[in-house]
């Protein structure tokens, strides 16, 4: 009887086991060797007879053999293609017998909702599961858990995964994924014990994962991920890091989820451990013979709790100034010595600089459009030189800047055979740089209208920017071509031009139309002074046409009688601008200025106008805040004892300048209601960004509090009448306007959009007011 203790004995042996083992063991009666006279396959319904001739060891006329057979078998089976096989002997004819298996026909999905379709067929094409491959439960069922732990990574834990095979004709199988997916489990309850010196409120606002909120619907915090839980456990520790807390623990962390897999509850506990005192910072190893400049560069202070961020950004510029010298792989490790009896640490710097190391080659991956010149010509650290990690740093965020990419990183990769030697490889991921507007409408004004803009800021891979705007509406017409070539010459001289022609009927406040038409061309070099300093210097021309109908305001018709129907100026622009920002699009840190210069002494309309801006951005708390300050300056003055074109004068109110106050609303106006702006513009602006309430530390959207003030103002050699006066248009500071309010900052995928709703401080009779306003573009 069999023994009951060990059923799996009792299971059949497969039979192509049996047929191996015994091709592979010695027969008890062996074949007489013969010379074959043909070889015959059996049961091959979908294979190829050429794939099973291509394995076999011998062929017809060979002699054969016990250990010949032997072999057919194990390399038949090693194709992977039969799920038996066994040889035949019929006379001198040799048979070959196979069992088959399956192969997949199609593989499809049903309940799919999380995933894309597409993405799941690739996952699983790369794990052997895709049309023609052969059918094979075991693979099939390590799909299955792949699939259940994509689920798992989205926090759909009640996720099952079911799997059907489907017979079809010439042995072959469809193979059907059904998903029922469940609802998304939710982070209940989030618990941290043990804390003593700071509150449960205040670890938990460090963490990204947090309960259910009116936002996590758009910022799915509450979503439970292992890597997510990780990233906050690390984000506690380094808090406590940063406040003397050197031998914080974390002593358990637990995760439990409800028997419905919808709800999972997260317990953390602590251990704080004692705060430290650094007492002395000690450096010990190979300083280059620099050792003062070393020190001036550790940012840890003695008397002050130790602080982790300290220590790690010294390390880093130690690191950074050996790679400035060449030596990038130095070492710099802290290490600590405490007193657990007073509380004090020493910190020990030990460094060891290595080996000088030379560039070889960089090389550049990941452009599949942009031409590698386009990358090549940013990049600071050449080939075949010393190793310049500041350069290297440099090299990296002049690709960024450029705006083609969504992510830019540099790999230091060590030559083999080559100690001295480094490799670089500037990874890119690129991004869409063009956008296509296309616009059609009708109204009673303007009955059919279409609008056309074509926008590319990397035409063909070039690194170059073209535009193309098309407006063909009764009351507004426009073509304008724009072109920059930012590497006009070879040391970085960009180029500029701007061809355009404008026609408008504008409407002024009594309701009378007239027109204008504004054609006109320039060409702009800018030429880098240094890595943050370009000066602009350029040429252009243009005329302005005004209609001679009823309807044109008194201001242009001043114009008209000073200037004529048709006037012309030759402009000549020079300008300065500094960018030191971390990012031109959503700026947290840096600074950027430029001025301005317009001239024009050729022509019928002579001026010059200077246009000036100052912005700055302050992180504040550890990044989680910022604070922007901007400010603006316009002037403008008539030249040769010609006065001021109304055409150049600086316009404000609304976005970009002071909001809540309608655009282009401040300044004077004529005796038929137009708004003329003025020839001269003060703009003051504060931002201060905060993250949304439940969105974790998501920067691509966040609040904002602005304070807005400025005003425009004419001409002071034009009276002042005691209306003006009232309204505040008397010409001096004391008609500054000024609001605030809050506001919405989202980086949509169209480009950073504003919205904001807020209040006049200072407001005067006549101003139009518009609490409510949006725009999409950058900041201020």
């Amino acid at each position: 009887m069999p023994n009951p203790s060990f059923p799996s004995l009792m299971r059949p042996i497969p039979a192509c086991v049996v047929m191996a083992v015994a091709s592979l063991s010695q027969p008890a009666f062996a074949v007489e060797p013969f010379t074959i006279g043909d070889i015959r396959i059996e049961g091959l319904q979908r294979g190829d007879p050429g794939s099973v001739f291509g394995a076999l060891p011998f062929r017809v006329g060979d002699a054969y053999t016990d250990d010949k057979g032997a072999a057919a078998l194990r390399a038949l089976f090693a194709t992977g293609l039969f799920k038996d096989v066994r040889i035949d002997l019929d006379g001198k004819v040799v048979v070959i017998v196979v069992d088959e298996r399956s192969f997949i026909a199609s593989v499809n999905f049903s309940g799919l909702k999380e995933f894309d379709k597409d993405q799941l067929s690739k996952a699983l094409k790369d794990s052997g599961i895709a049309e023609g491959q052969p059918f094979d439960k075991a693979v099939i069922d390590r799909a299955e858990q792949e699939i259940k732990r994509q689920y798992l990574s989205r926090s759909l834990y009640g996720a099952e995964v079911v799997t059907t095979a489907t017979p079809v004709e010439r042995n072959r199988v469809d193979v059907t994924f059904t998903v029922t997916e469940g609802s998304v489990a939710k982070l209940r309850d989030i618990k941290i014990s043990g804390a003593k010196a700071f509150s449960e409120s205040t670890l938990l606002e460090l963490m990204d994962l947090t309960t259910p909120g009116w936002l996590t619907w758009y910022t799915k915090t509450d979503r439970y991920a292992r890597t997510k839980l990780n990233a906050d456990i690390e984000k506690i520790r380094s808090f406590y890091l940063n406040r003397g807390y050197l031998e914080f623990d974390i002593k358990s962390t637990q995760v439990t989820i409800s028997p419905d897999k919808q709800s999972i509850d997260v317990a953390v506990t602590i251990e704080e451990g004692q705060p430290y005192v650094v007492t002395s910072v000690r450096l010990e190893g190979d300083y280059l013979g620099r050792e003062n400049d070393f020190r001036n560069r550790v940012r840890v202070e003695p008397g002050q709790p130790y602080r982790g961020d300290d220590v790690t950004a010294t390390t880093r510029l130690f690191s950074d100034l050996y790679a400035a010298y060449g030596y990038a792989f130095a070492k710099v490790e802290p290490r600590t010595e405490l007193d657990r009896k007073t509380g004090q640490v020493v910190l020990v710097l030990q460094s060891a600089p290595g080996q000088r190391i030379n560039v070889r080659r960089v090389n550049i991956a990941g452009n599949t459009i942009t031409r590698d010149e386009v990358i090549r010509r940013e990049f600071r650290q050449f080939e075949s030189a010393w190793y310049d990690g500041q350069k290297i740093k440099l090299s990296r965020d002049r690709v960024e800047r450029l705006g083609f990419f969504s992510d830019v990183a540099v790999d230091t990769n060590e030559v083999p055979g080559s100690p001295d030697q480094v490799d670089l490889t500037l990874n890119v991921t690129e991004k869409p740089t063009g956008s296509l507007l296309l616009t059609a409408g009708f109204s009673s004004a303007d009955r059919v209208s279409l609008s056309a803009a074509i926008k590319k800021e990397n035409v063909f891979g070039t690194g170059n920017y073209l535009g193309i705007e098309v407006n063909t509406s009764r009351l507004q017409r426009a073509l304008q071509v724009s072109t920059v070539d930012p590497y006009f010459t070879e040391d970085g001289v960009s180029r500029a031009v701007e061809v355009y022609y404008r026609t408008s009927k504008p409407v002024n406040a009594i309701g009378n139309v007239f027109s204008l038409a504004t054609p006109g061309a320039s060409i702009r070099f800018g030429v880098p002074f240094t890595e943050v300093d370009t000066v602009f210097f350029g040429v252009g021309a243009e005329q302005m046409r005004i209609g001679t109908s009823s309807g044109v305001p008194l201001s242009y018709l001043n114009h008209v009688s000073i200037f004529g129907n048709n006037s012309v100026a030759f402009p000549l622009t020079v300008g300065w601008a500094r960018e030191e920002r971390d990012n031109p699009i959503s700026p947290m840190r840096g600074r950027y200025q430029r001025i301005n210069t317009d001239m024009s002494v050729f022509g019928d309309m002579t001026y010059a106008r200077v246009n000036a801006q100052y912005q700055q951005y302050f992180p504040l708390f550890n990044g989680r805040y910022t604070l922007g300050i901007n400010g603006e300056l316009g002037l403008g003055y008539g030249l040769f004892n010609k006065p001021y074109p109304v055409f150049k004068n600086f316009y404000g109110g609304g976005l970009g300048s002071v909001r809540v106050f309608e655009q282009n609303s401040l300044g004077a106006t004529d005796v038929t209601g137009s708004y003329n702006g003025g020839t001269r513009r003060l703009n003051l602006n504060a931002e201060l960004y905060v993250p949304v309430p439940g969105s974790g530390n998501d920067k691509s959207l966040r609040l904002f509090a602005f304070a807005d003030a400025g005003n425009v103002w004419r001409d002071s050699s034009v009276s002042v009448t005691t209306a003006d006066r009232e309204r505040g248009r008397s010409g001096n500071l004391s008609d500054i306007r000024a609001s605030a309010g809050v506001g919405l900052s989202w980086l949509s995928p169209v480009g950073p959009l504003k919205m904001s709703y807020g209040a006049p401080l200072r407001a005067f009779q006549g101003d139009k007011i518009q609490r409510f306003q949006f725009q999409i573009g950058t900041a201020f």
